[in-house]
């Protein structure tokens, strides 16, 4: 049986401070904001579907795998947009699965469409204790199975909590800003020996774009992510050429302490309805002694054509959406 080191050490400091990891790492945030804020629903001006894979730190075992699947559309009925968010989360011995909808109301502010939501569902967090190993545990074969430690499982467990989450988006033809709060309640999830602690969590995003001639336009933007006590910062560069193809970068850190990854970018606008992303992180931390990097790949299908009846809103042409 594969001995899960990465993830037992990993998993036991979680337990041992019965607080949850950061939620999920996405390179391209720029691309996928209705995974993070519910106020962006509807912003796609249309019924707009986005598929997510990422692998991260491949080569070591037990790393974190993450599939999200996401939809929004207008509600111009009631001057608002709906969202659904799925996501699964494996790291070792642990994952986490969640569902959220979301609903928001949206108003003209300047030049501009200011949209505040809220986002509410279940997660499920998932312990498999046959997957553990610890430094004192005993496993031997056939029938010995002991962790020597009272808090870790021996078999697989399950728990769920309601989850909810808040955030305000505004975008013009000129800018985007985003605020969003995750894990608002800060619910707990108990297992049998040990409850972990949803911290909440505050992520900001803020976006341009301006042109260069008639085909090339560039975007620089940024996301930061905090609980507080850690922050985490990344900044990108994006340009797009002739309205069809993408290629930038992208920097994961802002101090020596925080310095994670520089990322490779590209995208390509398959068809009127399709557009793919990928992008290749490459570990600058001291990860980078045992993994080759991270992959994340990103599909998004968008109808392109109205949906529902009431007033459409106004639409702000928007470069950042595939």
């Amino acid at each position: 049986m594969k001995q899960f080191i990465f993830s037992s050490l990993f998993l036991v400091f979680i337990l041992g401070t019965t607080h949850a990891q950061q939620p999920s790492q996405y390179t391209l945030y720029m691309f996928n904001q209705m995974n993070y804020n519910p106020a962006y629903a509807g912003f796609d001006n249309s019924i707009s579907l986005t598929g997510v894979y990422r692998k991260q730190w491949v080569g070591l075992e037990g790393s974190p795998t993450t599939y999200s699947l996401n939809m929004n559309l207008p509600i111009n009925y009631t001057s608002g947009g709906f969202g659904l968010m799925l996501e699964n989360d494996v790291l070792g011995a642990e994952a986490n699965t969640s569902i959220m909808a979301a609903y928001n109301y949206q108003l003209y502010l300047g030049d501009g469409i200011l949209s505040m939501g809220l986002a509410g569902g279940i997660i499920q967090r998932s312990l498999d204790g046959t997957k553990i190993r610890t430094p004192d545990g005993i496993y031997l074969e056939p029938g010995t199975f002991d962790h020597q430690d009272p808090l870790l499982p021996l078999t697989k467990e399950n728990a769920s909590t309601p989850n909810f989450s808040a955030g305000v988006y505004y975008q013009s033809e000129a800018i985007e800003l985003g605020f969003a709060i995750h894990n608002l309640s800060e619910p707990s999830v108990n297992f049998s020996t040990i409850g972990i602690n949803l911290v909440r969590h505050y992520v900001f995003n803020i976006g341009t774009d301006f042109e260069i001639g008639r085909d090339i336009i560039i975007m620089p933007s940024a996301l930061v992510r905090s609980d507080i006590n850690q922050t985490q910062a990344e900044l990108s560069l994006l340009m797009r050429y002739n309205e069809k193809f993408l290629a930038g970068t992208s920097f994961r850190g802002y101090n020596t302490n925080s310095i994670d990854a520089v990322a490779i970018i590209a995208g390509i606008k398959l068809g009127e309805n399709i557009s793919m992303a990928y992008a290749y992180d490459l570990t600058l931390s001291g990860l980078n002694a045992v993994s080759y990097g991270t992959h994340e790949i990103m599909l998004n299908y968008n109808l392109n054509k109205p949906v529902g009846k009431g007033r459409p809103p106004k639409i702000i042409y928007n470069p950042r959406s595939l």
